[in-house]
């Protein structure tokens, strides 16, 4: 592949590994890709990581026509340098683009660049355990042009951080608060795209609810504010009667790819999986009988984090007296085993740089 490379003259300044939080700090470089409707995709380059100018009348600004992804390398015993399924997540982003009227990318190209791109700025993946090197690609479109139209051309970027744990509280359970007043998605509309207007929707719930003490919101369906859908950064999953369910993909919640890699590690060992729909009356019931054991939410971010309170219309629901579950302990060592190569990956997930 031929991938011009600008090389900075000036690194840029790094914080202590154990001072990093999530998305504070950038590497050196950026991979940067544009698209005309004459030309595709082209001038696909590498550049130092900085500010690139747009009109103000540039259409992201105003209409939102953005879409973005997050994935990981990782840095192996052996000093490797590996990414976790990365194909997935630009399949993600290719179906993220096709809900937003944006040009698909050339999946194996757009792989092969972002390889490049890690292997340029290798010395920034942390060795210490825990931290990772989180990868943003977006792609936004840039026409210069007022009037809710689909773009005729768009910017592809790939910027990257080293980072931490994504909560301030590490792997420990945390409080999450059920939202029911607030509706982020509906099926039909954006909910199972990876674009900032998802987000740019969550803000409110998730300001409000960190001011009462929670980390995260859990979202509710939009039409009858009974079935549980996903917390603002993660999926979710229960261990309800010794069987983990987790709400399915019906258009209006993330096709998370740390869901999809947790059902696949729970169906290989065994245990009994379920993707249905399930109401908040339905955990009541199950907390109530005792069924309800462990929960847990799954993303790129955060990768596997235990819940210990659900708050739901003033009552507070404790799981497992507010401690790490089994299945949980189970699921986050072996994911992130098979992520930083203490353990052979069977699945086949870990691609090399």
């Amino acid at each position: 592949m031929s991938l011009p490379i600008l090389h900075t003259r000036t690194p840029r300044p790094r914080v202590p590994e154990a001072q990093l939080g999530f998305g504070q700090v950038f590497t050196d470089h950026m991979l940067l890709m544009d698209y005309t409707t004459q030309a595709g995709w082209h001038q696909a380059r590498i550049e130092p990581y900085g500010p690139f100018a747009l009109e103000p009348s540039t259409i992201v600004f105003h209409y939102g026509q953005a879409i973005f992804d997050g994935l990981k390398a990782f840095r192996t015993p052996a000093d490797a340098v590996v990414l976790f399924r990365p194909q997935r997540h630009l399949r993600r982003l290719n179906a993220s683009a096709a809900r937003l009227c944006i040009p698909p990318l050339d999946e194996a190209f757009t792989l092969a660049a972002l390889q490049e791109l890690v292997r340029l700025d290798a010395d920034w993946v942390p060795r210490t355990p825990g931290c990772s090197l989180y990868i943003r690609p977006t792609l936004i479109a840039t026409d210069p042009a007022l009037g809710v139209h689909p773009s005729r051309t768009y910017r592809f970027f790939v910027i990257m951080s080293p980072v931490g744990a994504y909560y301030p509280e590490g792997f420990k359970p945390v409080k999450i608060l059920v939202e029911d007043r607030y509706v982020r998605a509906v099926s039909g509309g954006l909910g199972a795209a990876k674009t900032p207007a998802n987000y740019a929707a969550s803000l409110l719930a998730a300001e409000e609810a960190q001011a009462q003490g929670f980390s995260q919101v859990l979202w509710l369906d939009g039409i009858a504010h009974r079935y549980i859908e996903e917390v603002g950064s993660m999926n979710i999953f229960f261990v309800i009667d010794e069987e983990l369910v987790t709400p399915p993909l019906e258009g209006s919640i993330l096709d998370g790819v740390t869901r999809d890699s947790v059902l696949a590690l729970a169906q290989s060992w065994g245990i009994r999986v379920a993707e249905r729909r399930i109401g908040i009356d339905d955990i009541l019931a199950a907390h109530g009988a005792g069924n309800l054991t462990e929960v847990f939410g799954t993303g790129t971010a955060a990768v596997i984090s235990p819940v210990c309170e659900l708050f739901y219309k003033g009552q507070t629901i404790v799981i497992n007296d507010r401690k790490v579950g089994p299945w949980t302990q189970r699921i986050y060592d072996t994911l992130t085993a098979i992520q930083w190569g203490t353990t052979p990956d069977p699945f086949g997930w870990m691609v090399a740089v």
